[in-house]
């Protein structure tokens, strides 16, 4: 499939895997929107690289808890690139272990708001251009979500793991919405990857720290998690609908 027309819009893409999947799609010959939330340089940066490679790629600001600014986003890629093709959900958010009994309202408003709603309201827009009743030519859609979906991460985050469960559930039920609108709707879900999402919380080493619980004995790269989501999303897994394709070394194979 020729993609030199096509329109990728990758959530929370100045770092880590949303970084290395902007990067690989635009490779792939995809014209890039790459998102961020607070962090400009950083987008700045993978945007420099996109077009220093002969890509197409241009940075969109949006904090993905907020729907004015989600709009906004939609509106911007439609002037500066055209007719979206593919949406990638990868903004997320984490936060220090805690327990449940340990937390509060405003701690969980944040994640779900940011990691469930968030997602909803994006995959909403692009279902709203890409989907043929609403007059557009089908699409891809890819939710990310984690292996802590299936481990539940006890006495760590479950708010977290609660929030990629509910993606996950999503992904099935969108899928099957809009399957005969011309529309592809899967989810990666990641391990434990070597990204800089850890050192958010102030747990920079805690990828390297956990590989002994992965059976391949190393965390994941972003680029192995980024070829997931363009294998799922792009044309090659064009029969591929309304799966989760878990990529974690193994690691929940086994979860205890």
């Amino acid at each position: 499939m020729d993609l030199k027309d096509k329109v990728a819009l990758v959530t929370g893409a100045s770092r880590g895997i949303g970084a290395a999947t902007a990067l690989l799609a635009a490779r792939a010959g995809y014209a890039v929107a790459v998102n961020y939330a607070n962090n400009s340089l950083a987008a700045d940066e993978v945007v420099r690289r996109i077009r220093a490679d002969g890509g197409n790629a241009i940075t969109v600001q949006a904090d993905v808890a907020d729907e004015a600014q989600i709009l906004a986003m939609f509106d911007k890629v439609d002037a500066k690139l055209g007719t979206l093709s593919a949406l990638v959900n990868n903004a997320g958010v984490v936060d220090v272990t805690c327990r449940v009994d340990a937390m509060d309202v405003t701690r969980l408003q944040r994640m779900f708001n940011i990691n469930i709603v968030g997602p909803f309201v994006c995959a909403r827009e692009a279902v709203r251009r890409m989907s043929t009743i609403h007059g557009g030519t089908g699409g891809a859609i890819v939710n990310v979500s984690s292996a802590a979906a299936r481990l539940g991460s006890p006495g760590q985050y479950v708010d977290y793991a609660a929030s990629k469960g509910a993606i996950d559930t999503f992904t099935l039920g969108l899928a099957r919405e809009v399957a005969t609108e011309g529309i592809r709707v899967n989810t990666v879900r990641p391990g434990i990857t070597d990204t800089e999402i850890h050192a958010s919380i102030g747990e920079a080493g805690r990828a390297q720290a956990s590989a002994h619980l992965i059976p391949l004995q190393r965390p994941g790269r972003a680029e192995e998690i980024a070829e997931a989501i363009l294998f799922v999303g792009g044309p090659t897994g064009g029969f591929i609908n309304g799966e989760v394709l878990t990529v974690d070394g193994g690691h929940s194979i086994n979860p205890l």
